[in-house]
């Protein structure tokens, strides 16, 4: 496992981490499973873990917290982020939501509390807020308590996850000074916050995360015309027929970019490595052989020139609809 420095906390990173919103709110999930995934993750190297209180109301974090408490990790070794729900439960962020009905002060702090009882640490190490508008930026509700937070050593480092396709949907709030890392849609198809976005955050010493490295399961290469998942999982909202009908074409003309000995999962991971501004990724995995797979990436291996332009020859500015 290789690591990168996340941004100006100085924290040494693996450049895999750990997404968790598949053990908390996708359905086929097993505790057991996702605890052994999780502890061999650890084992590998990954040191980074992303999770949310809305990831199962709890669930997701009370399983890394009994990881934690199960004394076959190292805690001082880790790091795990979480993030604060919306006031208004509702996705995406909208300008039109007051930031009382998002992020007032109290909610933020009451939810940092719940998620901090769900892991059973005395600090969080990132705070995020899931969502995101700029409308809110200059809100003295949300900044009060990230100070606060801060001052009394509840959380170590504060960060926004931004909404899907809407990258530069978050510059006004990192002028604050107050964020530390952003979190951010970013792999094969969505390269927009190359634009703007990651130059900034280069610039200014603000981490990086980017999420949904797999474009939420086309780029693993596994979709076809008739995936369908049980009712309730997010992925029947985002692979609508008429999206699968859009993405499975340009999964096909990636495929005859992948070198011998990868495949596209792989080659998705390395792609998003290949900007210096990334700190770390965080690909979803539930079991063992997911946390097997995807850590492999991280070892140093760089793409050539001609592959990594041929990739970005496939970016996919979609209308923004979900967060």
């Amino acid at each position: 496992m290789r690591y990168r420095t996340f941004g100006r906390t100085g924290w040494q990173v693996s450049e895999i981490g750990y997404g968790m919103w598949g053990m908390g709110g996708w359905t086929g999930s097993d505790d057991a499973e996702s605890l052994r995934a999780l502890e061999l993750a650890v084992a590998l190297g990954c040191n980074f873990f992303d999770t949310a209180w809305v990831y199962g109301n709890g669930r997701s974090e009370r399983l890394f917290g009994e990881l934690l408490q199960s004394g076959r990790v190292d805690r001082s070794t880790l790091h795990v982020a979480t993030k604060v729900p919306p006031k208004n439960m509702k996705w995406p962020a909208k300008a039109e939501y007051a930031p009382g009905e998002t992020y007032p002060r109290d909610h933020i702090l009451e939810y940092t509390e719940k998620s901090r009882s769900n892991l059973g640490v005395d600090a969080i190490d990132l705070q995020q807020l899931h969502v995101w508008s700029d409308a809110w930026a200059d809100d003295s509700g949300w900044q009060r308590a990230v100070e606060e937070l801060k001052r009394n050593r509840i959380i170590r480092a504060f960060g926004i996850s931004v909404n899907r396709r809407e990258p530069d949907n978050v510059l006004r709030a990192l002028e604050t000074g107050l964020v530390d890392s952003v979190q951010v849609v970013y792999n094969i198809f969505d390269q927009a916050p190359e634009d703007t976005l990651l130059p900034y955050c280069q610039e200014h010493g603000i981490a990086v995360i980017a999420r949904v490295p797999f474009d939420e399961g086309s780029l693993t290469g596994a979709l076809t015309a008739d995936s369908h998942w049980p009712d309730g999982d997010f992925r029947n909202l985002y692979f609508t027929r008429e999206t699968l009908e859009a993405t499975l074409p340009r999964v096909e003309r990636l495929q005859p970019l992948v070198p011998d000995g990868m495949d596209l999962p792989e080659i998705a991971l390395r792609f998003i490595l290949e900007h210096p501004a990334v700190s770390t990724t965080i690909p979803g995995m539930r079991r063992p052989r997911h946390v097997e797979r995807n850590l492999a990436a991280s070892d140093g291996t760089r793409l050539s020139p001609r592959l990594r332009d041929g990739l970005r020859a496939h970016r996919w500015d979609r209308a923004s609809h979900t967060a």
